[in-house]
């Protein structure tokens, strides 16, 4: 004992024992001769431990050859069996690792000295190099019959090398190559064509933090793209996006993550180190809605007047084309030649509501929500019949579409018999256009006999019902002239079509800064459509209405109807967990109340002085949390785990400013006043996007301008 001290150096028993083990039992000999010994065989392991997440995914139709496909998955059976692969991710490989004498040489148009490898487990048969397999992707649902296939050459992984072998059976780890031309970042391979892709994990995990990547060069483009095309395969939590603007987005789960994603990305994904420029993290945001003061009163709401909104009178949202159109979250959409007038009408969605007609069932705690859009729509003329269920009836009947976002395209009652869709026999084939407010006034009152009066009269008469169906049906009036069912039958076959993709559209991009909107409900109201008689009663359309002037007139009338309503942003929420001791919960309190942060729940961790607490913070707001929580806390707070949570509305109205004396009293002048967290979201967001921000122009009538001081 004494040599073997002297022979180390060795100070201490621990020293000692280290140093017998590293010579004798070294450590990686040891976890792998572990893992041999307890580590289940691949057959055990996809029949016992994981016989839901190694297997198929079932198709749209049983079929005798897919069960024994199944069947010899979960036995990992290598002989007489269909052959199936998965890979489950890509790895960047130096081509110097790569033991293969014929192996394709490097092309003109990427010089990169690595390769991409997929990693793939056989799960049945035996996977052979130079043989040709189909390609299915995790997206594949098996209604298509055109499906790739590609001749594939097979690895084994030998450490750090890659040694090419003939052929692969199942139950092995190998390396796949000739699968990146592909870009998709998992893959099943098999030789038969009825095969379906793997299930494999959902961990249920999205990228939070995203950056516009441009290289400082304009000549490296083609090298960044490259390089954006194999981070993405490599690593399958990055998700890489080209917008219409030519933008390059890159998404990745936090900022730490996104780090290390810019310096893989200079130094092993591009050729020749590229110097890579990222923008300012970008932060995606929702539009909305909210209710005006007494709206669920539909008779008292629509006898009211109330004064435009100040997003309606501002730039630049008031240069939208038709705002003039829009009062109290209703336009009067007409198409280009004024050929046809499409009223609709704007109102808030509620989650519970959006959820209740997706399920198509009613939703315990959503009958408020209920109620108050069943008031606000009038479903009932009478409301002491009206409830949760008839409401929730009533607007099921009237729904056409409903999408991911939480919004919905309804289609009222009186539109659907065609008591609102009305024939403008007009000598200039244009529907009637209100006169603005200003040239009716000085006691000028509004002209009669003008063409189409009476049918926009009728109109505004058939909207007072609202969507009472019961009203719509025992009208006794309701029978249609020879042109009114020309319109209709005009309406249901060429133009309902384009509504919905006009709503669809409008739904993309909102008003306030082009964000997608959410929790908007859109009701078709009426319709109005110009006709011409030749004088035998064969009436026709007086203007063409194409299917693009229905959809771009649809998608601006819903824009300026949500500009006449209360404005809201939808910001999303992240869940954050971490540990404080005592002394940081003073700082960390301080930090996410400066940063509009709500703490959700707070406990001890047993055996510990440590408390452990769960909040929520806007994503806004979550850049740069992890070094300020560490400097003000003095290390006493843990660096926060953030996941998605969820959407949230800002309760906050961008374009509100004091109007009393004592609002200004409370909040300051207009200048202090104006500058609200929603309105610098938008700013932010408009100004990102490169549209014009408030009044920001750089020249305003400039005919009128004149030189204040001359040169002498």
């Amino acid at each position: 004992m004494q040599r073997l001290i002297s022979r180390l150096g060795a100070s201490s028993e621990s020293s000692i024992v280290s140093a017998v083990l590293r010579r004798y039992r070294p450590l990686s000999v040891s976890v792998l001769d572990a893992v041999c010994e307890t580590g289940p065989s691949p057959a055990k392991a996809t029949l016992e431990l994981r016989p839901k997440v190694l297997a198929l995914q079932d198709p749209p139709h049983q079929n005798d050859d897919f069960d024994n496909m199944q069947q010899a998955v979960h036995q990992c059976n290598p002989e007489n069996a269909t052959v199936v692969a998965h890979v489950c991710k890509f790895a960047s490989i130096s081509r110097s690792a790569v033991t293969d004498p014929d192996l394709p040489p490097v092309s003109p148009d990427d010089q990169s000295s690595s390769i991409m490898m997929g990693i793939a487990r056989v799960l049945s048969g035996t996977l052979c190099t130079g043989d040709e397999y189909y390609i299915f992707g995790p997206r594949y649902n098996g209604s298509s019959d055109d499906v790739p296939k590609q001749k594939i050459r097979c690895y084994l992984l030998m450490g750090s090398s890659f040694v090419r072998v003939n052929s692969i059976p199942a139950g092995h780890i190998c390396a796949i190559y000739d699968l990146e031309k592909l870009q998709l970042k998992t893959v099943t391979l098999s030789d038969k064509k009825e095969c379906m892709p793997l299930r494999g994990f959902d961990f249920g995990l999205q990228p939070l933090v995203k950056v516009n990547v441009e290289p400082v060069s304009a000549s490296d483009t083609e090298s960044l793209e490259r390089g954006l095309l194999k981070l993405s395969l490599a690593d399958s939590s990055v998700e890489v996006t080209a917008t219409a603007k030519g933008e390059r987005i890159l998404a990745c789960l936090g900022e730490i993550h996104l780090e290390r994603s810019i310096l893989d990305l200079e130094t092993v994904y591009c050729d020749g180190n590229i110097k890579i420029r990222t923008s300012d993290p970008i932060t995606s945001f929702r539009e909305t809605t909210a209710w005006f003061p007494n709206e669920e009163d539909f008779d008292s709401f629509r006898n009211s007047k109330i004064p435009p909104l100040r997003q309606s009178i501002i730039p630049p949202y008031c240069d939208e084309e038709g705002l003039e159109h829009a009062y109290k979250g209703r336009c009067r959409a007409v198409i280009s030649g004024r050929g046809c007038a499409i009223t609709i009408r704007i109102v808030p969605l509620p989650r519970s509501v959006y959820e209740c007609l997706k399920s198509k069932k009613l939703i315990e705690g959503c009958e408020d929500e209920m109620m108050m859009l069943g008031k606000a729509l009038k479903c009932s003329n009478n409301e002491s019949t009206l409830t949760p269920q008839s409401a929730m009836t009533a607007l099921l009947g009237s729904l056409d579409d409903i999408d991911s976002n939480g919004n919905a395209l309804l289609e009222a009652p009186i539109l659907y018999k065609g008591r609102s869709v009305k024939a403008v026999c007009s000598t200039n084939g244009e529907v009637y256009i209100p006169p603005k407010e200003e040239s009716t006034k000085d006691g000028e009152d509004e002209p009669e006999n003008v063409d189409g009066l009476d049918e926009y009269n009728a109109v505004q008469e058939c909207l007072k019902t609202g969507m009472d169906k019961e009203v719509c049906d025992s009208d006794t009036n309701n029978a249609l002239n020879d042109a009114d069912a020309i319109a209709l039958d005009k309406w249901r076959q060429d133009m309902r079509g384009s509504a919905l993709a006009g709503f669809q559209l409008a739904m993309r991009a909102g008003p306030l800064c082009e964000e997608p909107a959410q929790g908007v409900a859109v009701i078709l109201e009426s319709v109005e459509i110009a006709m011409r008689d030749d004088g035998t009663k064969q009436f026709t359309p007086a203007k063409e209405l194409s299917g693009g002037m229905v959809v771009a007139a649809l998608r601006s009338g819903i824009r300026c109807a949500l500009l006449s309503r209360p404005a809201r942003i939808v910001e999303g929420h992240l869940k954050l967990t971490l540990h404080s001791s005592l002394a940081g919960l003073g700082s960390l309190h301080a930090v996410l109340s400066k940063r509009r942060g709500r703490v959700v729940t707070d406990s001890m961790v047993d055996g510990t002085d440590l408390i452990q607490v769960t909040a929520t913070i806007p994503q806004a707001e979550s850049f740069g949390l992890a070094p300020e929580l560490l400097k003000k806390s003095s290390g006493e707070v843990t660096a926060p785990e953030l996941v998605f949570s969820h959407w949230e509305v800002l309760e906050e109205d961008p374009f509100w400013v004091p109007t009393t004396e004592e609002e200004r009293e409370d909040h300051g002048d207009l200048t202090t006043a104006s500058d609200s967290d929603a309105l610098k979201y938008i700013r932010i967001v408009r100004s990102r996007k490169g549209l014009l921000v408030d009044s920001s122009k750089i020249v305003v009538a400039a005919e009128k301008q004149r030189t204040l001081s001359r040169k002498k």
